[in-house]
Order: structure tokens, then sequence, then C-alpha cells
């Protein structure tokens, strides 16, 4: 998808097939790739790419290479020590948030050469209203309570213990409300089953994968996040552009987003139904907490999750590169 996106707008991409992460024939056909184009830094989104980019300074010395760690996940014995041996060789590791900082360290990584950099949005972007068509298309009147959750329906993300705090929800308030899931994935149908077994059919609305996620955000009042695993979820960063509060679990760089300097949501305890049911009946019940993390929404993500900031922090992370 990035290869065609970027086609689309004129910028001109090279495929380079790797087959693993010591592949030494992509590593040469990188090195032969940066040397015909005059590239001088190689920036890398995944370990596997990482690994190549560095081989190919055995056959081109003189290219940097910057790598951003998109995830919060312990490595295995192997990896840690290759991680050691090679990752030495980056001019620059990109953490997205503090626990993945702390977690590159932990599994091996240079802790000199690691900054952390926040995920960014275009903050006009999604900050500009749109009238959204969701509330209609769904047939949710205007004074119920809407819940949006966009997420891959996979055991990370939590569905299942969101769908159960779903269920003591209803049991607290009397409130109309609605949960809107968006997304799809091998677990689809199982918690689609869990939905009609606890009797929410009316309660949650599946509506599949969207592309049109100002059009949802614009029409929800709450946005929550139940995974398991986050490094810095971009759907929350959006979310909160939107103009939307978030209840999210305290997992990964979640707690970089949501604290009390940006004072935007809640974060609650992953696993726990009744902890996120409590989180979501607060924002559905405290008038004024609510309008207060739907202010500062705008001014989180304009003061830490901008993308011009990302991109310059990025940019000036190049250049140092460069000087080594």
């Amino acid at each position: 998808m990035l290869v065609e996106r970027l086609k689309n707008i004129g910028v001109e991409t090279f495929v380079i097939e790797m087959k693993n992460p010591f592949d030494v024939k992509a590593a040469f056909e990188l090195s032969r790739l940066c040397k015909k184009l005059g590239i001088d830094l190689i920036h890398t989104q995944f370990l596997r790419e990482n690994y190549i980019a560095i081989l190919s300074k055995i056959f081109n010395p003189r290219i940097k290479v910057i790598y951003t760690n998109h995830f919060v996940m312990a490595n295995n014995r192997i990896q840690k020590f290759f991680n050691r041996l090679m990752t030495q060789f980056n001019s620059g590791i990109i953490a997205v948030c503090n626990v993945g900082r702390d977690m590159l360290i932990s599994n091996g990584n240079k802790a000199s050469i690691i900054e952390v950099i926040f995920n960014g949005v275009d903050v006009a972007y999604w900050k500009e209203p749109v009238e959204s068509t969701l509330r209609k298309e769904l047939k949710i009147g205007g004074d119920e309570f809407v819940i949006l959750c966009a997420s891959r329906f996979a055991h990370d993300k939590g569905h299942k213990y969101l769908v159960d705090s779903i269920k003591l929800l209803k049991d607290m308030t009397n409130r109309k409300f609605k949960c809107v899931l968006a997304g799809d994935g091998p677990l689809l149908d199982d918690i689609k089953k869990q939905v009609a077994e606890l009797g929410l059919q009316d309660d949650i609305i599946f509506i599949g994968f969207r592309s049109d996620m100002k059009n949802l955000y614009t029409g929800s009042d709450l946005y929550v996040n139940s995974s398991e695993h986050e490094a810095l979820s971009f759907l929350i960063i959006e979310a909160l552009a939107s103009g939307l509060p978030v209840v999210a679990t305290n997992m990964g760089g979640n707690s970089d987003i949501i604290n009390p300097i940006t004072n935007c949501g809640l974060l609650v305890e992953y696993n726990n139904p009744e902890s996120m049911a409590k989180g979501i009946l607060k924002l559905m019940e405290d008038e004024n907490l609510y309008r207060k993390f739907k202010e500062n929404a705008y001014k989180a993500v304009d003061e830490f999750f901008n993308l011009d900031k990302v991109v310059d922090k990025t940019y000036n992370l190049y250049e140092k590169s460069l000087q080594v």
C-alpha cells in the first residue's frame, strides 16, 4: 500500500526483496542503489530492514542508518545478542514512546543513541470539522452516547474484555448509548458470538473495516482503546485531534498520551472490565470533566503529537547522524 501511495503522489520508488534479516544479496542491492542515487542515510522502520541496512555498510561504509522501533515487545536471547552486535552500527534509534525506549535498552540496543520522538498527525486536517454521517447511517439517536473503538479483531486488541465491560456498563447506567466497533480480523466472528451470547446486539454495532475515520470520530462522543500492547497509537492521537476524549488501557505508550499534563482522558486497567466500564461511565455522567477533556484533546495533540514537530525532530536527528 505504501508503494502505491508514493507512486500516486509522484515519488519514485524502488522495491528490494528481503528474504531474512541477514539477506546479504538484499544488502548488496541496497548499497548499490544508495550509491547510484547518491543516498547518504537509510531510515528503517522494522528490525529485519534495519539489519539489512546495517549489512549494506559492508559494501558502502559511508552510509548512515537510523532505525525507528514501533513496538513494545521483549526480544528473545538470540535477538538480544544480535541487537547488541548489530545496532551499535546505527547512527540513531528512534523510540516512539518512553516505554519503548526502556524496552529497546532491555533488548540489547545501545542506550546512548536512542531518542524518543512521539508519533504525530496533521493537526489541521483532523481539527477541520466535517458533517458526520455515522449516526444517520447506523440509525443512532442524537441523545445517545456513542463509544467508538477502531482496531483489528486480534487477541492483543482486547475486544473480549471490552465487550464484557459494555455488559457491565449497561447495568450501571440508564443513559442510552451505542458502542461502535470498526475493523476486521481473525477474531471478528468470535466477538460477534460473544455479543450475541450476552444479549448486546442492540448495544454494540459492528461496521467492518472503514477508511473514513474522520467521519467516525466526528460522529462519536468517546474513543476507547482496549489493547494489551501499544507503542504510540495513531488512532488515539487522531481521535484526540478530532476533539474526542479517550479512555484507554494503561499499557505501552498510552501513558505518554494520557496523563496529568495532557489531561485529555482516563487510563484504565487492562483486562479489567469493571475498570473500563467505570472509566466510560465517568465521562458519560460528569459533563464538566468531559468538557475539560474535550478542550484539552486539541491542545495535547498540538503540543506533543503534531506532525510538524515530529518532522523537525526527525530531520534534526538526520543532520546529527550525518555529522558523526
